[in-house]
């Protein structure tokens, strides 16, 4: 039975023409462009005009763990501080974008939900989108001068641990948002696969090919032809919670709810004593 569709997009994607109307209104809108902890600092790439340039890694991840994997969440206290810099307010309108495939930003925009800041937009496209649109760009990020008032409410969207991500596999649906190649592991290193009985559901599926979100048809016809239902369990990982915040908010946006595994593969590969499967079937 196909999922019902019951459309939150409006909620969770923002299209560029949209974005230059909010940019033009009085509205307060704070513009933050999400980098990976590859890219240099500072950027030494263009971004959208007004843009306040964050890491990924830095501000809205904590500090690496074996137990919690490359990208735990931060503290709520240190969370709250750090948007409060980006002079963000309870009410502002949060444009979160990349200049990649869109998980850096999906991460930041599931964060701020996680945070209890509802006005979070992903930037349908991303940069490419606004570049691809003949929009200016700028050689440099902007800074804030003022903080904001922001109040943090953690916990506001689901996660789950270890352990839940083992019982969903079994009695649920658990999706692995990576890549074939990254699902299906290598013969000969343990620590490469998936979590037993996973199921593969690649992030990049969820875009079409000019790189936007897919229609709500086609977002909850590809989730619910891979088991996601409107009963059962449901949660989302992949190698630190990225690309899993990328298949979640596609999810959201076509009215799926579901749950991140935060730590994902690096954390759960953190204990030698946890199955791994390989291949391209659940197992």
């Amino acid at each position: 039975m196909m999922v019902q569709i019951k459309s939150l997009r409006s909620e969770v994607l923002i299209s560029v023409d949209t974005l230059r109307e909010k940019m033009s209104s009085s509205e307060k809108v704070i513009l933050l462009d999400v980098s990976d902890d590859l890219e240099a600092k500072p950027l030494k790439r263009d971004v959208i005009p007004g843009a306040i340039a964050i890491s990924l890694a830095a501000d809205i991840s904590g500090p690496a763990t074996k137990e919690g994997g490359k990208r735990p969440l931060p503290s709520p206290g240190v969370l709250e501080q750090t948007i409060r810099q980006w002079g963000i307010d309870s009410d502002s309108l949060v444009i979160v974008y990349d200049a990649t495939s869109g998980a850096q930003a999906s991460r930041a925009w599931w964060t701020f939900r996680w945070a209890g800041h509802e006005r979070v937009r992903l930037l349908d496209g991303g940069f490419n989108a606004w570049k691809s649109g003949g929009y200016a760009t700028s050689k440099k990020p902007s800074v804030c001068s003022q903080s904001g008032n922001f109040i943090i409410s953690a916990g506001r969207m689901p996660t789950i641990g270890a352990e839940e991500a083992q019982e969903i596999a079994r009695t649920g649906t658990l999706f692995d948002a990576r890549g074939k190649s990254a699902f299906e592991g290598e013969a000969g290193k343990p620590d490469t696969g998936h979590i037993p009985g996973a199921i593969s559901a690649p992030a990049a599926a969820a875009l079409n090919a000019e790189g936007f979100f897919k229609t709500d048809e086609e977002l909850v016809k590809y989730f619910s032809e891979l088991g996601a239902k409107d009963t059962d369990q449901l949660a989302v990982y992949c190698g630190s919670g990225n690309a899993a915040a990328h298949d979640l908010a596609a999810m959201y946006a076509a009215g799926i709810n579901g749950a991140l595994y935060v730590g994902s593969w690096s954390a759960w590969v953190g204990d030698s004593a946890r199955p791994v499967a390989q291949g391209p079937e659940p197992g």
